[in-house]
C-alpha cells in the first residue's frame, strides 16, 4: 500500500475514535486587537495547500470572494477568510488552502499554515458567546495549547453557505408536512449554526417537533435524561422519540461515538439514527454504518434530508401502531 493510501486509511480510522486532525493556520495581524490568531480546519476537508495562484475577478460575488482560480481545468471560488471575518488585516494572503466538502471545492486565502495537530474531540470546547459574537459565528469549537495559545476551529459550512448564497428558499420548496396520527419528535445535534438552522427549517416544513444540542456530549447527556424519564414512567424511548439526527464533527464528543453509544444502549432500541455531515465520502459513510447509523445524508440537501426523515418517521410510526 502506498504511503498516501496508508495516511488516508489511518485518518479514516482516526475519525471513529473521537479524535481529529486539524491544520493550523493564521490570517495575519488583526489591527482591531493587535493579535495574530490561530485557526484550524479539519484535515478531512483539506485537499491541498498551495501558493495563491492568479485570481480572476468575477461579477456579483460577495465582498469576501476575491474571484475564481482555475485548478486542473476547474473554476474554483476563492474566499478571503480575513475579509469574511471582518478582520482588519494588511498582511498579504499568499497561501491558499483548497477545501472540499458538501460536494463543493473552494479556496481559502490565509497568511500562513503551521502544522497538523492531532487532538481528541473531548479537548475541543464550545466557544464562549463573546468570541462567537466577535467573529460573526465563524468558530464552532476552541482548544487551548501550551503557550498558552487558543486554537479556533473554523465553521466551514457557514463560510460555504454565506459565500455561495447556498441557503436559498428554493432548496426547501415543495417539502410537505408529514401526516401523522400523533405528534412526532426528533432530536438533533450539530455544532454549526448554519446547519442547525437548515435542519430546523426542514423539520418545520415537515411539521415535526424537535429538540437540538450543539455537540455530541450535550446530546448524550440529554438523551440519557430522556431514557431515565422513560424508564421511570414505564415507557420506551422509541414511544417518545421518533428519530435522532447527528453531525459527525462536534466538540467534546463526535457523531460516531454518540451513535455507537445510542446503538449499544438497549434503552434506545427501535430509534433510528441519521448521520448528517459534510464529510460525505464513502469512507466516512462506511464508518457511520460500522457504528450503526441507519442512513447517511450529506448536509445542505434539505430535499434529500426531508425524504429520508419522512421515510424513517413513517416506518417508525407504523411500527409503533403495529
Amino acid at each position: 500500500m502506498s504511503e498516501l493510501l496508508k495516511n488516508i486509511d489511518a485518518r479514516t480510522r482516526l475519525a471513529g475514535t473521537n479524535k481529529l486532525e486539524i491544520l493550523l493556520f493564521t490570517l495575519g495581524l488583526d489591527s482591531r486587537t493587535g493579535r495574530r490568531e490561530t485557526f484550524g480546519i479539519n484535515v478531512f476537508k483539506v485537499r491541498e495547500v498551495m501558493r495563491t495562484p492568479p485570481i480572476t475577478a468575477a461579477p456579483e460575488m460577495p465582498s469576501s470572494v476575491e474571484g475564481m482560480v482555475s485548478l486542473r481545468g476547474v473554476l474554483v471560488p476563492v474566499v478571503d477568510l480575513a475579509k469574511y471575518a471582518g478582520m482588519g488585516i494588511d498582511t498579504p494572503r499568499d497561501i491558499m488552502i483548497v477545501t472540499e466538502y458538501n460536494g463543493h471545492t473552494q479556496g481559502f486565502l490565509v497568511e500562513a499554515v503551521d502544522t497538523i495537530l492531532r487532538l481528541d474531540w473531548s479537548q475541543m470546547r464550545v466557544p464562549p458567546d463573546m468570541l462567537t459574537a466577535n467573529l460573526g459565528g465563524l468558530v464552532t469549537a476552541v482548544t487551548e495549547l501550551p503557550g498558552p495559545k487558543l486554537v479556533m476551529l473554523l465553521d466551514v459550512e457557514k463560510v460555504l453557505s454565506e459565500t455561495t448564497r447556498y441557503d436559498d428558499e428554493f432548496l426547501f420548496k415543495g417539502i410537505e408536512p408529514i401526516v401523522a396520527d400523533e405528534p412526532v419528535t426528533v432530536y438533533f445535534a450539530d455544532d454549526s449554526s448554519v446547519a442547525r438552522k437548515q435542519i430546523e427549517r426542514t423539520l418545520d416544513a415537515l411539521g415535526v417537533r424537535y429538540v437540538g444540542s450543539v455537540n455530541g456530549r450535550q446530546a448524550w447527556d440529554e438523551l440519557e435524561k430522556l431514557a431515565s424519564y422513560a424508564s421511570s414512567s414505564g415507557r420506551k424511548v422509541k414511544d417518545m422519540l421518533a428519530l435522532i439526527l447527528t453531525d459527525v464533527e462536534m466538540p467534546e464528543m463526535d457523531g460516531y461515538i454518540l451513535t455507537k453509544r445510542i446503538k449499544t444502549d438497549p434503552r434506545f432500541e427501535g430509534v433510528p439514527v441519521i448521520m448528517h455531515s459534510s464529510l460525505s465520502g464513502m469512507s466516512n459513510q462506511q464508518l457511520g454504518r460500522s457504528v450503526g447509523v441507519d442512513e447517511y445524508v450529506a448536509k445542505f440537501e434539505p430535499q434529500r434530508l426531508a425524504e429520508v426523515l419522512r421515510r424513517l418517521i413513517t416506518q417508525h410510526s407504523a411500527a409503533k401502531a403495529a
